[in-house]
């Protein structure tokens, strides 16, 4: 199967399946619940501070308003006491340490390095109090001078090994016993090694130390001394708490602050804040905290213990600003709103008053607080009454009557969109008229729902179908309408009106301009329907009643604008044709009528002939005359493809069929059916014309080809199916005429004197043919139709085959013919063997244009 063939094969099955009908029907109820529950869901008090109250109200049940500005003070005093969040690097302070000793540590291995072992006794305190040669013998801070955060303090070692601080090196070292000992002064390569290692020093240590204080140290021999004396001052600090910013952790005042442990993530309550430091007071603390430690050492080294140390200090209690906004967000939220109680009865707005803010703030409460659970059922309610409605209209116009109008899929799917578009255009319209009615010029808002342009859609919808579906269309779309707009009668009556009489005033539309002109009609029309609906709801207020007329006079011609908007691209989209493109394709200059004027004219008479039948038949029937005129005219549009091989275009009297095989031309005749429909869809001639031209001889049989083939091959030689157009048969109305009209035409001109009883006799003998052999069954023709069809192409043919008057100058070569024998009634030369018209089976011996 070639994908030609199951792209309509799937085509088909979304014409015609239910399911699809039932998806549709599921779309068009979800379009109507999005559009009617945003409305319905809440009752609505379109009231604004400084209006005018048009009707009393009160409280329907007991309901809470709120105090925002008490609501507000609360949640802000409830922020307020939410302490703000401080975080502690407990590890802060050991990080400077470890920086410190690895320094330190590696400027003593360059120092001991290459030296001979020497042994020396544990580590003892000097007698001056010298330094300890060892790195790894560092003092401890005491518990009893440890600050707030004790946690963070040097290594610690046992009691026994704690050395008092000495300015010199170690003279209790015995060798032999102890690890390597230094020189007292170091040989000139390793001072040089020292002087390499500088950046190496500060980048373990974590700051920059000037030269100065580098050759200090160099001098000094880098002693562990001097290392101790940092870690112990510097942790005496951090312990303390260095802050960043004192001042803005001294505004917490005497509430505290939450102290949070960023390892632990433990929290404490600390309400004495000035025990941190800030920076520049932790950085003071230093010469304090380092000046009973260094009294007995030179004034360069003292100034290099408190410099490095100094420089080493950094905040390890910082304030969490995340933390604490959340938490005071999350506090503010907790708080319960303050609520004051309006009892069932109370007198919310009285006729007349001007509407106060706090008036406004009750009737906002009592919107809100509306019972969800009643809401709910409302709604419900509302929408199944809509859809059910929508239904039973469905319903009435499919299988109310002998003739379905919804035909396919396709349809219905073109009515569900219309619908789900025109079921926002309401909620759309109103909130455009309330942004642009501004100024002095604001329309009230009673006058708005009458500029709603709907009819619209009652204007486009029966461009496309009949006015039936028109009037359909509009008790849906009223209702719509009218329940999204606090379910008034006065507005259904409104819209309904005006939607009617819109598509009553366009059915007949032939020019585009009749747009504007039905426009200004339903405006008018809407304007006295406004008034009489503002009247009878008690609208106070000639300005007001202004309003309604402007605002209906407005809505009438934006519908016609709409409309002449929108059909060209329904048109498009959908592929339907409207009585405007049928009337540009019926004019004869187009170049694809002009074509066939030139290249096959006797298929262009006959076409034009067959054009003028079904417009008069279709008048009879109810059908629509211009697109059966149309329709007529195109039908034939394949035969330009092989033009010599049809009769009525063989002027020279030869058949070009005589030297060919049976089976060979029908195949030429059949195929003008397709190329027909290949020409309509390369010039956009649009569906109806191309289902006409593949309908206009249904499944019929091209009788004399295929008795001719029998004569010649056999019976059972020769299948039928061969010989028989592959339709399909009519759907409408003007097809069926189509294909009645292009047989009754091309038989009459076989007459030899076409009387107006034969005449009559061949046209109702072929339309009882046709129709006994169920070309007509897929369409809604009835037998009162195809009487009125024989009278009135009996009457054209007639028209077209009438007698002339006898001239004096044709008496006189008549050389004793009758007198009442003129030269246009004599019968002609008996015509050679010409084949049966397709479609007969009768005796009388007819040619059809679509024959040779």
């Amino acid at each position: 199967m070639t994908l030609r063939k199951k792209a309509a094969l799937i085509t088909d099955y979304l014409l015609g399946a239910r399911l699809v009908r039932f998806f549709l029907f599921g779309f068009l109820i979800a379009v109507f619940s999005l559009t009617l529950f945003p409305v319905l869901v809440e009752t609505k008090y379109d009231y604004r501070v400084g209006d005018v109250a048009d009707r009393d109200i009160k409280a329907p049940v007991d309901f809470f308003i709120q105090d925002r500005k008490a609501t507000g003070l609360s949640q802000k005093e409830a922020a307020a006491a939410v302490r703000a969040v401080y975080d502690w690097d407990e590890d802060r302070g050991g990080k400077i340490v470890e920086r410190v000793r690895s320094a330190f540590g590696l400027m003593d291995g360059i120092m001991t390095s290459g030296i001979a072992p020497v042994p020396i006794s544990p580590v003892a305190e000097s007698p001056e109090g010298g330094v300890r040669d060892s790195v790894s013998a560092l003092s401890v801070i005491s518990p009893s001078s440890a600050g707030p955060l004790a946690a963070v303090s040097p290594e610690k070692t046992d009691e026994a090994s704690s050395p008092a601080l000495a300015s010199g090196p170690s003279s209790g070292a015995s060798p032999g016993t102890g690890p390597l000992s230094r020189p007292e002064k170091p040989p000139e390569m390793v001072r040089e090694r020292i002087r390499e290692m500088k950046s190496n020093f500060e980048d373990r240590l974590g700051i920059q130390v000037g030269s100065g204080a580098f050759r200090v140290l160099e001098k000094e021999m880098f002693p562990s001394r001097i290392s101790r004396l940092i870690v112990q001052v510097v942790s005496e600090i951090m312990n303390n708490g260095v802050v960043g910013n004192k001042e803005g952790l001294l505004k917490e005042g005497a509430a505290g602050i939450r102290l949070r442990n960023i390892r632990t993530q433990e929290e404490n309550t600390v309400t004495n804040l000035k025990q941190f430091y800030g920076l520049d007071q932790a950085k003071t603390m230093v010469r304090i905290v380092a000046q009973p430690l260094v009294k007995d050492m030179n004034y360069n080294l003292v100034n290099l213990v408190v410099d490095i140390s100094q420089r080493l200090i950094e905040p390890n209690i910082t304030l969490n600003q995340k933390e604490t906004r959340d938490r005071k967000h999350k506090a503010a939220k907790a708080v319960s709103p303050i609520l004051h109680q309006i009892k069932a009865g109370e007198m919310l707005l009285r006729e007349g008053e001007r509407v106060s803010e706090a008036q406004l703030v009750k009737l906002t409460s009592l919107e809100k607080q509306t019972r969800k659970e009643e809401r709910h059922a409302r709604n419900a309610g509302l929408l199944l009454l809509v859809v059910l409605f929508t239904l039973a209209v469905y319903f009435i116009l499919q299988y109310g009557d002998r003739r379905r109008i919804l035909t396919d899929n396709k349809e219905v799917l073109f009515l569900v969109t219309m619908l789900g578009l025109y079921a926002f255009v309401p909620g759309i319209a109103l909130r455009l008229a309330a942004s642009l009615a501004t100024g002095p010029l604001r329309i009230p808002d009673p006058a708005m729902p009458y500029g709603i342009p709907l009819a619209s859609g009652a204007m486009t919808v029966c461009l496309f179908f009949r006015f039936r579906v028109a009037m359909a269309f509009s008790i849906i779309l009223s209702m719509h309408a009218a329940t999204s707009l606090d379910n008034r009668l006065d507005l259904f009556l409104y819209f309904f009106t005006a939607s009617v009489m819109a598509a009553y005033w366009i059915r007949h539309c032939r020019e585009r301009r009749l747009f504007i002109i039905v426009g200004l009609r339903v405006g008018l029309l809407s304007a006295f329907i406004a008034l009489g609906a503002g009247l009878s709801s008690g609208v106070a207020g000639a300005m007001t009643l202004a309003w309604h007329a402007v605002t209906a006079l407005i809505s009438g011609l934006l519908s016609g604008v709409l409309s002449a908007g929108i059909v060209p691209l329904l048109e498009s989209v959908f592929g339907y044709t409207t009585d405007i493109t049928l009337l540009e394709q019926a004019n004869l200059d187009r170049p694809i009528l002009r074509r066939l004027m030139m290249e096959a004219p006797g298929t262009y008479h006959h076409s034009v002939v067959v054009g003028t039948m079904v417009e008069a038949a279709a008048a009879e029937i109810g059908a629509n005359p211009l697109l059966a005129k149309v329709c007529g005219y195109y039908h034939d549009i394949g035969k330009l493809r092989k033009p010599l091989y049809f009769v009525e275009n063989q002027a020279d009297g030869k058949n070009r069929h005589d030297k060919l095989a049976p089976s060979m031309s029908s195949l030429i005749l059949l195929s003008h059916v397709k190329e027909g429909v290949e020409i309509a869809r390369r010039h956009k001639l649009g569906r109806h014309i191309i289902d006409a031209i593949r309908q206009h001889h249904g499944t019929s049989t091209i009788r004399f080809f295929y008795e001719k083939a029998r004569k010649l091959k056999g019976d059972d030689a020769v299948r039928i199916e061969n010989f028989q157009y592959p339709g399909p048969k009519p759907k409408s109305g003007e097809n069926a005429l189509v294909m009645l009209a292009d047989v009754v035409e091309a038989a009459s001109r076989t007459l030899d004197n076409p009387t107006p009883s034969r005449v009559q006799r061949l046209v109702h003998d072929l339309i009882g043919k046709i129709s006994a052999e169920g070309q007509l069954d897929d369409c809604d023709l009835t037998l009162r139709d195809l009487n009125r069809i024989g009278a009135s192409y009996t009457k054209i043919l007639n028209g077209i085959h009438h007698h002339r008057i006898e001239y004096p100058e044709q008496q006189e070569k008549k050389n004793g013919n009758t007198a009442d024998a003129s030269v246009d009634r004599k019968p002609p030369e008996p015509p050679s063997p010409e084949p049966e018209p397709a479609g007969t089976n009768g005796p009388v011996r007819l040619v059809h244009a679509g024959n040779p």
